[in-house]
């Protein structure tokens, strides 16, 4: 079955549901996503940082998403996330990524419309089935484990009115948005979302896919109570991280002697694919294919 990004994006941003997005820098952590997803007949998007795409080799990202793709019929889509320059998306965009994230939020709003805009003409003249994604708003945190607490700004968060200039001057496909969203995980706990600012940007740009990004750490509430208002997608990649790394360690002391890579690998990658099927499952992503 042929399946179009585009589609899926609009589709799932016009229903309660969201496809998830799982970032990867190992094959073993990309065959949990897929398994998870055969498993759960969900169609995906697994991405790459600029960090994660230099360790793992952009071509090689996309080759293996193409034997996936093919070995399983999913619908499995790759996308360049974070990627904040013009060259390093046009590097993406060059290797067969089939998405692409220009993230400029650091910009002046007119500045992050220009390189956008760029990005935009550029993927389009590539291949006009490429998804490019926008960002307005500072998300604060990166992903990793934070013992302090981080408070999300009202300048933070995306506004309406930008949100609709931003999207009418770039011509991108989908918007990620600031509702009260950080980056990894807070042991204070995640910021609340701002579901009432979600509510408004979604009814100014009704036919735009919105994308939350720091999905990690958010309630299991505010992730359902968001779903109905033009998510498209959902980010997840600390704890996939958190995860992987406590397994790891476990594995590596519980047998000290064990030298065999995909022997101690194994139980991590196991867990990746456990935190990937909650996040399906919560995101309503299911029986989908």
């Amino acid at each position: 079955m042929n399946y179009k990004l585009r589609d899926l994006l609009k589709e799932a941003s016009q229903r309660p549901y969201a496809l998830g997005h799982f970032n990867f820098s190992t094959l073993g952590i990309l065959r949990a996503v897929v398994l998870a997803c055969r498993g759960l007949k969900s169609p995906v998007f697994v991405g790459t940082s600029e960090g994660e795409a230099k360790y793992v080799g952009y071509g090689q990202a996309a080759a293996q998403i193409s034997v996936w793709r093919a070995e399983t019929g999913l619908p499995v889509y790759l996308n360049a996330d974070h990627h904040k320059t013009f060259e390093s998306a046009k590097t993406a965009i060059d290797a067969g990524y089939d998405s692409v994230q220009i993230d400029e939020t650091a910009l002046s709003l007119e500045e992050n419309i220009e390189v956008s805009r760029k990005v935009v003409e550029y993927a389009k003249g590539v291949n006009p089935d490429i998804s490019v994604e926008g960002g307005l708003g500072y998300i604060r945190g990166s992903s990793e484990l934070h013992k302090e607490k981080i408070e999300v700004k009202p300048q933070d968060m995306t506004t309406p009115r930008e949100a609709k200039r931003f999207v009418e001057e770039t011509g991108v496909d989908r918007l990620a948005i600031v509702f009260g969203n950080i980056h990894g995980v807070s042991a204070a706990g995640n910021p609340r979302l701002d579901i009432e600012r979600l509510k408004e940007i979604h009814e100014t740009i009704p036919d735009v896919p919105l994308t939350l990004h720091g999905g990690s750490g958010i309630s299991d509430e505010d992730i359902k109570a968001a779903l109905p208002y033009g998510m498209s997608n959902i980010h997840v990649n600390t704890e996939i991280r958190a995860v992987y790394t406590d397994a790891l360690r476990a594995s590596l002391d519980k047998d000290k002697e064990q030298t065999t890579p995909y022997k101690y690998l194994n139980s991590a990658d196991e867990a990746a694919q456990r935190i990937v099927e909650e996040k399906l499952k919560l995101f309503n992503a299911i029986d989908l294919v």
